[in-house]
């Protein structure tokens, strides 16, 4: 059984940074992808960005430039890690991750996530 589990959130100011952490258990696809979603309150879930078991990495426009993905294969942990954050980066952070296939097919199609946590909230006040 698959559990991915966030932590990380919290409340920052604008300008800060925060570090999101995924734990991932029984999740054993050889080529996968994983990554961060987030919905604010009224809005769709939209991908922030997403890496695969070869490396690759996507980020959405709003993520470029001040967020960054890794993973650390041997902690089976997926992080995010966010600088500069803005009032409206603030949202409640899930991490996701495929049933086997890669961030080629994926890309940052909430669709194409089989596999959810439960979230972390992000708050960035002004």
């Amino acid at each position: 059984q698959v559990q991915l589990v966030e932590s990380g959130g919290g409340s920052v100011q604008a300008g800060g940074s925060l570090r999101l952490s995924c734990a991932a258990s029984g999740y054993t696809y050889s080529t996968h992808c994983m990554g961060w979603f987030r919905q604010a309150p009224g809005k769709e879930r939209e991908g922030v960005a997403v890496i695969d078991s070869g490396g690759r990495t996507s980020a959405a426009d709003s993520a470029k430039g001040r967020f960054a993905i890794f993973k650390d294969n041997a902690r089976n942990t997926l992080y995010l890690h966010m600088n500069s954050l803005k009032p409206e980066d603030t949202a409640m952070y899930y991490c996701a991750a495929t049933p086997g296939y890669d961030c080629r097919v994926a890309g940052l199609l909430r669709a194409r996530f089989a596999y959810w946590g439960q979230g972390t909230q992000v708050t960035v006040s002004s």
